[in-house]
């Protein structure tokens, strides 16, 4: 879980009174998204302390940056290092995911393709946590190449079919320097799969150009383009396809969203899909769950947002299950769900 930007902040470093103060805001603050005053807080928590002594307590969380006032008769509410200290204390145990939000998972079980079992669990986390859930399928960098198949389309260009790890399929078109008839190609497609078998893409990439070359027949050779193009034949562009979004209904439909901001940022995001589709290539280098709240995001458009993150595993490779939504969300349902939606889609996966 990463906290860029932001002074890792310890509860040792609050008070008894000061931490319990702050909890209770936040608390209500979430289930209200309306600014909390003293007076409410007296009367609607246990804390058995006076309006004054929470008001003067909460005149110091804010001088402390985790609690903000727009104006001096106003209510306070949550900072993003509020939020963060509320979330590293939360991820410090494990939490069960709900029992309506387990039953509600089921069904992205019921088709084992990869594409539609990520649709169904991006739609269940909208519908589930009221924030707006998002998916990217695996990333095959790491998936092992298991098969290599040439059709040929003309005599001077033929599609290359990749099995990739646990059956993702990928395809290249090449375009040939000379003519290729099918005893060529068959012989062709026995090289390949003899030297690249086993690699992942990455490993290819990397080393396929010295696994050919040694198998080169002569300047006519089409093993030659492969040669010659691995790095670039065996890169596989992550477009907009990659990244699935669930409805945007849910989370529009919470009070955050009479702000204009809020709603300007929603449609900056969902417009511009490769904003995101960067971010998450770089979440799913790591495994785990992963938490950036506010100003700790590096996209502008997120700066209100925050983005919960866990990953899953299809043999080698990563792919992202999340939900974006306002700072003001219900921290301990929203990671349950996420990471019980990883953990479930990992070992449907896995068969």
């Amino acid at each position: 879980m990463a906290s860029k930007g932001m002074n890792k902040f310890r509860v040792d470093d609050l008070s008894e009174r000061e931490h319990g103060i702050l909890a209770a805001v936040i608390s209500n603050y979430i289930s209200t998204a309306r600014p909390v005053g003293s007076r409410t807080l007296s009367r609607s928590s246990n804390l058995g302390l006076s309006p004054a002594t929470i008001r003067n307590t909460m005149s110091d969380l804010e001088e402390k940056g985790f609690l903000h006032q727009s104006f001096p008769s106003a209510g306070r509410v949550p900072t993003d290092k509020a939020y963060r200290l509320h979330v590293d204390i939360l991820t410090r145990h494990q939490h069960n995911a709900p029992r309506s939000a387990v039953e509600a998972l089921k069904k992205i079980q019921e088709d084992p393709v990869v594409e539609k079992m990520l649709h169904r669990a991006t739609e269940a986390l909208s519908i589930i946590t009221f924030e707006l859930g998002f998916g990217m399928g695996p990333f095959v960098d790491e998936g092992i190449l298991e098969g290599v198949d040439l059709v040929r389309l003309s005599s001077e260009r033929i599609m290359l079919v990749l099995t990739i790890g646990r059956g993702i399929v990928k395809t290249i078109f090449v375009e040939l320097e000379n003519p290729v008839n099918d005893t060529r190609l068959e012989k062709l497609a026995a090289r390949l799969t003899e030297r690249l078998i086993g690699l992942t893409l990455r490993e290819i990439r990397r080393t396929g150009p010295i696994r050919l070359k040694d198998a080169v027949e002569d300047e006519k050779d089409p093993l030659n383009i492969f040669v010659q193009s691995a790095d670039t034949l065996f890169e596989f562009g992550e477009g907009d396809r990659e990244l699935v979004l669930g409805e945007t209904s849910k989370l529009a439909s919470q009070p955050e969203f009479s702000d204009q901001t809020y709603l300007r940022s929603l449609i900056s995001l969902t417009d511009q899909k490769h904003l995101l589709i960067e971010l998450m290539k770089k979440r799913a280098s790591r495994d785990g769950l992963h938490i950036t709240i506010g100003s700790e995001n590096e996209l502008s458009e997120l700066a209100n947002f925050t983005l919960v993150t866990d990953t899953y595993r299809m043999g080698k490779m990563r792919g992202i299950i999340g939900v974006i939504g306002p700072t003001r969300m219900s921290y301990k349902r929203v990671i349950s769900v996420v990471e019980y939606t990883s953990r479930l889609l990992s070992q449907m996966l896995d068969k």
